[in-house]
């Protein structure tokens, strides 16, 4: 054996931990047990066995894990876990990590509360705006629950002791069992068949988690949902949740929790009253003293002592008013008549009627004017205008045609000079009043001329 095959203890617990880590099989598996040495520790962690009659395993749940827990693990609890087999280096042992568990013999119930609970959430009977406000002083509170429970003598104390001016009416239903679910349902619809149930109690007192199971019911949910009488839910102990505390208006820890959310105390509100009552008297007897004070002031005033000196001297500010008035409106019209005086004066020196008359003469020698001289502009013109008329005619091409000029084409280009065709070429003549086509016979040039003219000069 070669020394490199051997192992420390660290290389094989590491192997082994490698070795479960990867089999498939041991990483998602549920393992029910009963639970024994069980030890919540103060970092959050749990750590306990599961054990059968033949078998036991370490089990560790992290607090990551175990916070989500809907109950408190606790020794020789059955339970089914779910989580994956690893092993602890350190101890070399194989263990179970936790990550869920659910007590065991109410799996299928707790999957049917969650399935209802979210069904009920989704249709909105959970919304925080349907639920409504209990009513302050009841006069009559509804109870359905079983006529021979503890809940039943508990709502009854209690209401009896806080509030004796409410009457308490009963309405008796099977609380546990298969008829349990219908029996709550009839005896919430004869509540609101009673129109003068100011609140109703639903519920009962504790018990293990199958016996609560009624108020999980969805017709029982549904039944306090539809209830037209505000509904506390008072169901087992503070620990009991049901889809019915969700359902209802308020939810109760107990039966006796529900009686005091449903009356009032009435010794707090017969102190409430004494000290409101102290309140008002003080209150009152302040506002007395401060009226008596005024009394007093306006009593002891001058006016008071001699009112008919107050009259006097009121009737002296009014006579010197009414003639300040007088003495201001005559002044005011003595300067209206002045000022209609003045412009009056004004108007007759500015001779209205004979300005205007010098304006419209002017008016019109202006115009007269303006005619005149627009005429000559315009004869002008139509002079000047003849004269180019007359111009553009003599130097159209036309005019110089009708004296006898033409104008000779050959293919469609004006004929200059002889260079640009020759015998035997067709040529188009454009006359004045027409044209004609015509074939070159014989070019003469101007030199040839010229030259046959200086030989015959020569010969001579």
């Amino acid at each position: 054996m070669a020394l490199q095959d051997i192992l420390s203890v660290s290389d094989l617990n590491r192997y082994i931990k490698l070795v479960l880590e990867k089999e498939p099989h041991l990483q998602d598996i549920w393992v029910r047990g009963e639970i024994s040495n069980f030890t919540h520790h103060s970092s959050g962690h749990m750590y306990f066995t599961l054990k059968d009659k033949q078998s036991r395993i370490k089990v560790v749940m992290f607090a990551s894990y175990n916070r989500f827990l809907r109950f408190l693990p606790k020794e020789g609890a059955k339970a089914i876990v779910r989580g994956s087999i690893s092993a602890y280096e350190r101890d070399g042992a194989y263990q179970f990590y936790a990550k869920e568990m659910q007590p065991d013999g109410i799996g299928s119930l707790y999957l049917a509360f969650e399935q209802l609970k979210e069904k009920l959430a989704q249709e909105g009977l959970f919304a925080a705006e349907r639920k409504r406000m209990l009513p302050r002083f009841p006069k009559r509170v509804g109870v359905v629950t079983s006529p021979t429970g503890a809940a039943i003598r508990d709502i009854c104390t209690t209401i009896r002791r806080r509030y004796p001016q409410a009457e308490i009416v009963l309405s008796p239903a099977v609380v546990q069992g298969a008829d349990a679910p219908a029996s709550i349902v009839s005896a919430i619809r004869i509540m609101n068949d009673q129109p003068d149930i100011d609140v109703l109690i639903v519920g009962r007192g504790g018990g293990s988690i199958e016996e609560l199971w009624a108020f999980n019911d969805e017709n029982v949910a549904r039944a306090i949902a539809a209830s037209l009488i505000p509904v506390i839910s008072a169901v087992g102990h503070e620990t009991d949740v049901t889809i019915a505390d969700f359902v209802a208006d308020v939810r109760a820890a107990t039966p006796t929790a529900a009686a005091e959310l449903a009356v009032p105390h009435y010794l707090e509100w017969v102190e409430r009253v004494r000290q409101l009552e102290i309140r008002m008297h003080r209150a009152v007897r302040g506002t007395m003293t401060e009226q008596r004070s005024r009394l007093t002031r306006l009593s002891n005033s001058y006016a008071m002592r001699q009112p008919e000196r107050r009259l006097e001297e009121a009737a002296e500010r009014l006579d010197r008013a009414h003639l300040r008035m007088r003495q201001s409106m005559k002044h005011l019209l003595d300067r209206r008549r002045e000022r209609y005086t003045r412009l009056d004066e004004q108007i007759k020196r500015y001779r209205l009627a004979d300005q205007i008359g010098d304006k419209r003469k002017n008016l019109s020698k202006l115009r007269s004017t303006l005619d005149e001289r627009m005429l000559g502009r315009l004869n002008q013109k139509r002079m000047a205008f003849a004269a180019r008329i007359a111009t553009l005619e003599a130097l159209s091409p036309l005019k110089v045609m009708q004296r006898g000029f033409s104008l000779v084409y050959t293919n469609d280009r004006l004929v200059k000079s002889v260079e640009q065709f020759a015998p035997g070429d067709e040529i188009m003549v454009r006359l004045s009043d027409g044209s004609a086509t015509a074939r070159v016979e014989k070019v003469n040039r101007e030199e040839e001329k010229q030259s046959g003219s200086q030989e015959n000069r020569t010969r001579d």
